[in-house]
């Protein structure tokens, strides 16, 4: 399934050559049908002799409607650029030309309408104006047919030419991910809510949850056609109309997105590489405001440029657009820039998700460049640039690689030049710097929390993955810099391996003062002599002491007494009170206490009334 996309001139007869391919008048709207002139987008659909289907976008060639030709241009595989041969190139002409040039649309054919309207001198002179504007531009290699829309001349031959063009056209690959830029939107009488658009990059099937993105909004689809046929499945590159559940057409706006849930995050500030049009009238300045068009989406946005403070007509820089409204694009996507009055440029979108870039810093600006290179170096500058990145989102920012450059990615990490952490869906991605940068990181934590807790063998093992901020990985990252021997493993907390508790002349007197006390008393310590709560957590973690209260700590030998006493007394009657505990082993009621709620909590006991069973 293919997508054809008209272009030209106001009143070049693009509608009319529609009609007469295809039998459908494209101008649906009735101020449309009264002027005589396309003001929004037109649908139509035809069958190519070889049986291929596509479907065919009109748009309005009028400059004040230039915003909604860029809103059925994008996603075309084929361009008709048209030129009516009484009137030869004009402004929208060139204009729409240099659209398909910075859209990067790839096949096309020049089609010189109104055929009955001249002689051959003056077709021959069109044909002359029209390789002269073509020549280096997108276009250049394609063939000019002249036609008559009301004769049929020429109509068989640029059918034919159409046809052999599709036929080196690449099939739209399937990522598995759906994306429909909407660029109708309507309501049937007991359907409801119907969006329209060509399907980008996946499927879309009857009964789909999807989501509508940027509002995040959530559907099903009740419904889908392509020309008027009910599908159960739409293709990639196929026109699609998607019947939504729930919806209503207030909630949506011509530039919204139909996707797969969770897919698409909108973002408010892109880095892309900027072409400004060769007959710019005048350089286009940082900080300019711009209107941004790509997919059926148009947002104003201010321009950064990053290297320069301005571009001449022609050339091409680096440059980030600060969105005012969110958009769902894809790394990759192509864009154009307009004033109120002209189209300026246009070009790639490398980074969607961007943070703000500083200006004229050579680093960021070889960075960037490096996106563009090939595969493997670009999976480099861009890990380089935003590590760690998830394998599922490098792939989907890798432009250079049609298949998100898997193979890339995987001798890189053979290659010991990025490393991955973690697996599946969550492999996390660094490069080798980028990994070892992590590891300083985390020793640097470690050994503030050494200076800060010096009693303490290491850092819990959770906290410092939570400190690491890895996400899902985290568990991965500290297996893996246990493994390369870069810190120890005490239980469950993490340590520098230079790491050891040393206790001072002080401490150590303190320690011995309390344990001395522990075993004078055993089963009614004194608790002026605990000593403060990290020097008592170590002696617990060492079993030299058991906590079982706030206050009350027992050594390990009287615990395990007490311990002994009250399970044999339970099995020899059955039960044990608290008054009974404290007769056996002459102690206070404040320490019984204690104890046998502790043993509640370690589910050693269970408390029936007054008594204590065995759990």
């Amino acid at each position: 399934m293919f997508v054809l996309g008209t272009a030209g001139h106001i009143d070049h007869g693009k509608s009319l050559l529609v009609r007469a391919l295809t039998g459908i008048d494209p101008d649906r709207l009735r101020e449309e049908k009264e002027r005589g002139m396309t003001i929004d987008l037109g649908f139509a659909w035809m069958k190519l002799p070889s049986g291929r289907e596509v479907g065919i976008v009109d748009v309005p060639g009028h400059e004040r409607f230039i915003k909604n030709m860029l809103a059925g241009v994008g996603g075309i595989d084929l361009a008709l650029l048209v030129v009516a041969a009484n009137e030869g190139v004009m402004p929208q002409t060139r204009e729409h030309l240099a659209i398909l040039d910075l859209l990067k649309v790839r096949r096309g054919v020049v089609v010189i309408t109104k055929r009955d309207l001249v002689d051959e001198e003056m077709l021959t002179l069109v044909k002359m104006e029209i390789e002269d504007l073509i020549s280096g531009s997108c276009l250049e290699q394609a063939p000019v047919i002249a036609v008559s829309a009301l004769s049929g001349e020429g109509l068989t031959e640029l059918v034919a030419a159409i046809d052999r063009l599709l036929e080196s056209a690449e099939p739209n690959r399937d990522t598995g991910h759906p994306r429909l830029p909407v660029d109708r939107i309507f309501t049937i009488v007991g359907a409801g809510t119907v969006v329209t658009g060509t399907l980008l990059d996946g499927t879309l099937a009857v009964g789909q949850e999807v989501e509508v993105v940027p509002p995040g909004l959530k559907s099903r689809l009740r419904g889908l056609q392509t020309h008027k046929s009910k599908v159960t499945t739409a293709q990639p590159g196929s026109r699609v109309a998607a019947n939504l559940v729930g919806l209503t057409t207030e909630q949506l706006k011509r530039g919204d997105v139909i996707t797969s849930p969770g897919w698409i995050k909108p973002t408010s500030l892109v880095t892309v590489r900027l072409a400004t049009i060769g007959d710019l009238p005048r350089e286009l300045r940082h900080g300019a405001t711009v209107s941004f068009h790509t997919g059926a989406a148009e947002v104003m946005a201010r321009l950064r440029l990053l290297g320069a403070e301005a571009l001449k007509p022609g050339e091409t820089g680096w440059a980030q657009l600060v969105l005012e409204q969110p958009v769902a694009v894809l790394g990759g996507d192509r864009f154009i820039i307009r004033s109120p009055v002209a189209t300026l440029g246009g070009g790639e979108i490398v980074d969607v998700h961007a943070r703000r870039l500083r200006r004229f810093r050579p680093e960021v600006l070889q960075n960037l460049e490096r996106r563009q290179g090939d595969a493997a170096d670009a999976v480099l500058a861009l890990l380089e640039a935003k590590q760690p990145l998830e394998m599922d989102a490098l792939q989907r920012m890798v432009t250079s690689a049609p298949g998100g450059a898997r193979e890339e990615i995987t001798a890189l990490l053979q290659q010991g030049k990025i490393v991955g952490i973690g697996e599946g869906k969550s492999l996390l991605l660094f490069t080798a710097s980028g990994w070892g940068k992590t590891a300083e990181k985390a020793a640097g934590i470690l050994e503030e929390y050494h200076r800060r807790f010096p009693l303490r063998e290491g850092m819990p093992a959770v906290e410092l993955a939570s400190r690491l901020k890895l996400g899902n990985a985290a568990a991965a990252a500290l297996r893996r810099l246990l493994a390369e021997g870069r810190f120890k493993e005490e239980g469950a907390a993490i340590r520098l391996d230079g790491h050891n508790v040393r206790l001072s002349p002080a401490q150590q007197a303190k320690v011995s003062a309390f344990l001395a006390s522990l075993e004078k008393s055993p089963y009614a310590p004194p608790a002026d002599l605990i000593p403060e709560p990290d020097l008592l957590g170590l002696l617990v973690r060492q079993r030299k002491a058991v906590k079982v209260a706030e206050n009350i700590v027992f050594s390990p030998a009287a615990y395990r007494a007490m311990l002994a006493g009250i399970t044999a007394h339970i099995r020899a009657h059955g039960k044990i009170t608290l008054a009974e505990v404290r007769d056996l082993f002459q102690t206070s009621r404040k320490y019984a206490q204690a104890l046998l709620e502790h043993l509640d909590g370690e589910k050693i006991t269970r408390r029936v009334g007054d008594d204590r069973v065995l759990y």
